[in-house]
């Protein structure tokens, strides 16, 4: 099909997936001259990141009620020995897997918590192209993973609109005698305007959460404030017992305050000195203890669609390029321990005929994080390795001279919590000095499904206007799928579309 072709067939549909009037895809007034700012002074713009994030867990603390509910509502399924299934597409695919990784190492041998994200485990590593846009995909998940009539499932969703969670959600409120929760950062009233959304928003057998924090610190990435919200929200409800709502609410409080406390300006040298190491063409091995792995996992694997980075090797294709960074544990022996080590189960990937084995089992541990594959990329390219070490409620990151100490104690949320948001902090300024946006503007966005398709127009025309220059979105579309023909894992698609103006 020509790229003319596929430009028709998407504007046909394109009135689904126009979101530029959500919150979660506005720019954020704080940090619209982020990029010139990171060249500047890195310690005052992981400053600013860090008012970004201050600014959403305050507006979160409004929200104990309804958090409140869930908790109850997830502690009561738990106790009558029933399942509590979470899913999500993307970023909250991969805070539902933290959250289930977390239960885990809390309740060791336990399969009463169950996560899946679009297209499976092998998710976690790389994207699988257009599984979001597909709600049979997420209802035919749902389904395998065993989900009946007195389970309850958790649905993190971001924007508000994502067809995948929403075919989960919709199918679980037939099925299941619990009411689902859909979590979501938008307000109702601008989400209503959206045919899928309204359904699940109208529906009363679904709970909805609404949790509004206002714009991402880079426009749309919803990585960053949007998951670390959710994953707050339902760590509460999921990993602690309270007697009563005024004992949940003062616990509650006291964990959005702690988070605020630690200032994000003590990564500076950590920051310059990882963008130096890849300006100087090496690579980076994050080393990690299996209590931390998943949430250093997500945060150098969301680095690449966000970015238009190459994603993790796998050593099943050879010749392929190889990514920045790569995640590691380096006691285990082989790829299979290392992911039952990095999700404290064994793997979980899709074996549908369909896929003809793209992202089956075997493809995912070509992923491999164990002590082969660290050596194996040791020898491969010239490396540097950052640690990231955890004993005894202290958690240190070190990287050749630079090094820094962390004291948050033994409670796992709270400290991968933190680790997200200093290491999205960290890596979101990497990229800025690496020149990966402008000023708080994804121009290095990946365009690999229908919203972000939509999205890359958007700011493709955004860059337009500042630049006094003017086009149709519908010509900008078709530049788009004209430019993705011969498009490399490492192009950006805005960047060069913009060029043909």
């Amino acid at each position: 099909m020509s790229a003319k072709s596929k430009a028709r067939d998407f504007l046909l549909i394109a009135p689904q997936f126009k979101l530029g009037h959500l919150v979660t895809e506005s720019f954020h007034p704080l940090t619209k001259n982020l990029s010139q700012l990171v060249h500047s002074n890195v310690g005052e713009a992981l400053s600013l990141l860090q008012m970004v994030d201050r600014e959403a867990l305050h507006l979160m603390k409004e929200k104990s009620g309804i958090i409140w509910q869930m908790a109850q509502d997830i502690q009561a399924t738990l106790d009558s020995g029933h399942k509590v299934f979470m899913c999500g597409c993307g970023a909250t695919g991969r805070l539902s897997l933290v959250l289930e990784t977390l239960y885990r190492q809390n309740v060791l041998g336990t399969d009463q918590v169950i996560s899946f994200m679009a297209g499976g485990d092998y998710a976690l590593i790389k994207s699988v192209e257009s599984f979001e846009d597909k709600v049979e995909y997420g209802e035919k998940q749902l389904i395998e993973l065993g989900f009946n009539e007195n389970d309850l499932l958790l649905s993190p969703t971001e924007g508000g609109e994502t067809p995948f969670v929403i075919g989960a959600t919709n199918l679980a409120a037939k099925l299941s005698k619990r009411r689902p929760y859909f979590l979501y950062c938008n307000p109702d009233e601008l989400l209503m305007p959206i045919e899928r959304s309204r359904e699940v928003l109208e529906n009363p057998k679904i709970h909805k959460v609404n949790l509004t924090v206002g714009p991402m610190a880079i426009s749309g990435s919803t990585r960053m404030q949007a998951s670390t919200v959710l994953m707050l929200a339902i760590g509460m409800g999921l990993l602690y017992k309270h007697p009563d709502q005024n004992t949940f609410e003062s616990f509650y409080q006291n964990f959005l305050h702690r988070l605020t406390l630690t200032d994000y300006d003590i990564m500076q040298g950590l920051t310059v000195l990882e963008s130096n190491l890849y300006k100087e063409k090496k690579f980076l091995n994050y080393v990690a203890d299996p209590h931390l792995a998943i949430s250093i996992l997500t945060d150098t694997t969301e680095r690449s669609p966000t970015f238009s980075l190459r994603g993790f090797e796998n050593r099943l294709e050879p010749g392929a390029h190889h990514s920045l960074s790569y995640l590691f544990i380096p006691d285990s022996e082989d790829a299979g321990q290392g992911w039952s080590e990095l999700l404290w189960r064994k793997p979980r990937a899709l074996e549908w005929s369909e896929l003809d084995g793209r992202i089956g089992l075997s493809k995912l541990v070509g992923f491999d994080i164990s002590k082969q594959g660290l050596k194996a990329r040791s020898e491969s390219v010239s490396s540097v390795n950052f640690e990231v070490l955890h004993a005894k409620g202290k958690i240190q990151f070190i990287c050749q001279d630079e090094k820094v100490e962390f004291f948050w104690g033994e409670d796992q949320l709270f400290n991968h919590l933190m680790v997200k948001m200093l290491l999205n902090a960290h890596s979101t300024l990497i990229m800025g000095l690496l020149d990966r946006y402008q000023g708080n503007v994804m121009t290095w966005v990946r365009s690999s499904n229908n919203k972000l398709i939509d999205r890359s127009a958007r700011y493709i025309l955004h860059l337009l206007k500042e630049n006094g220059k003017s086009a149709t979105y519908e010509d900008v579309v078709e530049k788009i799928f004209e430019e993705s023909e011969n498009l490399q894992e490492n192009d950006p698609i805005v960047l060069k579309v913009l060029k043909r103006y």
